[in-house]
């Protein structure tokens, strides 16, 4: 489960310090390289529902294994690529390869409480977060590695032994069949499928270009969008219970709270880490071993707050935290000394190893067990959704290249995000039942 759920963060983040060495070797400006961060983006969010769909209906281990021989194949193609959009090509494969691992985790630990009569999944729930957060954070660390021993096809590469290893260890171990649940929902609605992937696609390019002449997309979005929702209300059994997630308030909040978080989270990764080498003038290896902080700290806090499974006071702490963390962007420098950068990082540690956590916890929660998949897949959709946002704006304060003044206009983008998210766990008064044993 673990292994199968971290294929997606750890291409997410590893490429944080693999854009500048692409470029250079292919000749390529930001704006094409961004694309390797958009494409996995862009197909990780459409397929992240669809897969977990599939999940709820055909059991974990036919996605899983699907999953990890399309992830072995985006591991070849991008050793092979000659040019930046065969890569581009090789991270959309990545990315809808990579989507089973988390549902099909999700499925397995409620399938598994189902059967026990033991519904206490808290430790297991801490375990999954903080491996794929652990994984997410020293990505970068692991990629400035690879890039320094083989170049940045090693960044591709690593896909290939973790994808064998999913495919054997999933062929063995996961337990095959479908339950009592799934054995009832065998129907695919492949027309809700099609509209929800052109509603999210039309969404997603919007938002990677925010300008005027981009507002068409939005529109199509919106329109495509009402075609979707008046389509899934009319069918017995649609691709997202549209009608059941419009009445569950506190898990739309939980999805927006993960919006919120990771555009914050993402901004961080990708604009700090461009600067650290742009205008910091550090390698690519120094400024993934800067991140480490961030990947023992959220480590720590996770495993001391795993076993309590209330969130309000979690959410609130780590967005605090997020909150100083825009506030110390600000200050930096070119000349800043490297302890700084670290205690900067260290402080991120505390949200990545409280707010996913707590989110996740909430979902298991709020999400009806039938629909356990589509839900966590739809999760991870509001995760990516916050991450293009961020690319977007990483790449329009940025421009043409990682300057100080842009990593500043950059934190102040990220402390309103941050400070908006504080404002929805404050005002959301469902979390404080979310966790808590019943009176």
């Amino acid at each position: 489960m673990i292994l199968g759920a971290i294929l997606n963060p750890i291409n997410s983040s590893i490429m944080a310090v693999a854009l500048v060495p692409i470029g250079a070797a292919f000749g390529a400006p930001v704006s094409e390289t961004v694309w390797l961060v958009s494409a996995l983006y862009l197909s990780t969010a459409v397929g992240q529902p669809l897969v977990g769909r599939l999940v709820d209906m055909y059991g974990p281990k036919p996605l899983f294994l699907v999953g990890a021989s399309l992830t072995i194949a985006a591991g070849v193609v991008g050793i092979l690529a000659p040019s930046i959009w065969v890569l581009v090509a090789a991270r959309v494969v990545l990315g809808f390869g990579t989507c089973a691992g988390y549902p099909s985790a999700m499925s397995l630990i409620r399938r598994e409480s189902q059967r026990t009569g033991v519904d206490r999944p808290a430790a297991v729930l801490t375990v999954l977060s903080v491996s794929t957060q652990t994984i997410a954070v020293v990505g970068p660390t692991l990629g400035g590695v690879l890039i320094e021993l083989g170049g940045w096809r090693s960044t591709f590469a690593v896909n290939i032994p973790l994808g064998l290893a999913s495919l054997l260890l999933g062929l063995i171990l996961l337990p095959s069949g479908r339950g009592a649940e799934q054995r009832a929902r065998t129907r695919l609605d492949l027309v809700g499928v099609v509209l929800f992937a052109a509603m999210l696609l039309a969404l997603l390019l919007f938002l990677m270009n925010l300008q005027w002449t981009a507002l068409p997309l939005l529109a199509v979005a919106l329109a495509v969008g009402a075609g979707f929702a008046f389509w899934e209300l009319r069918r017995a059994d649609p691709f997202i219970e549209v009608r059941v997630l419009a009445g569950n308030a506190p898990l739309l909040a939980t999805y927006g709270r993960t919006l919120l978080q990771y555009a914050v989270s993402y901004s961080f990764t990708y604009g700090f880490t461009q600067w650290m080498q742009e205008d910091r003038g550090l390698s690519p290896a120094v400024a993934g071993l800067i991140l480490l902080p961030t990947f023992a700290i959220g480590i720590l806090v996770a495993t001391l707050t795993g076993r309590f499974a209330e969130v309000r006071l979690k959410l609130i702490v780590g967005n605090a935290a997020q909150i100083a963390v825009c506030v110390a962007l600000l200050f930096l420098t070119p000349d800043s000394p490297i302890w700084f950068l670290a205690a900067i990082t260290g402080i991120l540690g505390v949200p990545q190893g409280l707010l996913s956590l707590a989110n996740q916890n909430a979902l298991y929660r709020q999400a009806h067990p039938a629909r356990i998949g589509a839900s966590a897949g739809l999760l991870r959709t509001f995760m990516y959704l916050g991450a293009i946002v961020a690319s977007s704006a990483t790449g329009f304060l940025f421009g043409a290249r990682a300057t100080t003044d842009g990593l500043h206009e950059l934190a102040i983008f990220m402390l309103v995000v941050a400070c908006g998210l504080m404002t929805m766990i404050l005002v959301d008064r469902s979390l404080a039942r979310v966790g808590r044993p019943a009176s």
